[in-house]
Parts: structure tokens; C-alpha cells; sequence
């Protein structure tokens, strides 16, 4: 079970990195077409902040990495849960105040990654 949680730790990762990516580098290119719902003349206007965003989703994602580098076994598990369980919080915050969708794509797989690590 603790392959399937680090495996998960590691799924998480590239998905904040993919954020990272898409908000702070292809914020006016890709992200309109992956934010359909974003009026398309607010992505220019907005660059910054999407950096900014992409920015925290990288912190959250080299946490996890850190997580998955970490030798003993304790602590590597303390800081996995420790940063799925800030993108958990993000997840859910997101889709209070955002979309559902915001759930699915981040908060569920911090969650069984969570999961994951009490079942191991």
C-alpha cells in the first residue's frame, strides 16, 4: 500500500506542476482553452496573479516531491500527508468557491493519496 501512496504523492506532484506550467508560462496561451469558462479577455489582465497561483502550486508540488526523496520512512509519510492534505484543502475551497470540478481534479486524489498512507 505504501507503493500505491507514493505513487500517488507522485501523480499529485506532476499534477501541480502542470499547474505551475499552465499558470505562471501558458497562462495567455493554453489556459483559455483549458479554463473555457474564464472570460477570454480577463487571461491577459490576470497574468500576474495566475502567476502567482502557479507559483503556490509549484511550492505544493516540490513538497511532495520532497515527500517521495525522504528516507525514513515516518517523516516521508508525515510530509506527504502534511502537503496532500494542503491540496486537499485547496481542492475543497475550490470547489466551494469556484467550480466542483476544482473537488475532482485536485481534492480527490490528495484525499486517496491520504487514504493511501492510513491504510499502509
Amino acid at each position: 500500500m505504501i507503493l500505491v501512496a507514493k505513487c500517488i504523492v507522485a501523480f499529485v506532484a506532476l499534477l501541480h506542476l502542470y499547474f505551475l506550467w499552465l499558470e505562471m508560462f501558458a497562462w495567455t496561451t493554453r489556459a483559455p482553452k483549458v479554463f473555457r469558462n474564464f472570460p477570454k479577455d480577463l487571461f491577459e489582465p490576470t497574468k500576474s496573479m495566475a502567476a502567482n497561483q502557479g507559483l503556490y502550486n509549484g511550492f505544493l508540488s516540490a513538497g511532495l516531491i520532497w515527500s517521495l526523496l525522504i528516507k525514513d520512512l515516518d517523516w516521508s509519510m508525515n510530509i506527504a500527508v502534511f502537503f496532500l492534505g494542503c491540496v486537499a484543502v485547496a481542492g475543497i475551497y475550490g470547489a466551494i468557491s469556484v467550480s466542483k470540478k476544482i473537488f475532482y481534479i485536485q481534492g480527490v486524489p490528495a484525499l486517496l493519496g491520504i487514504l493511501a498512507f492510513l491504510l499502509s
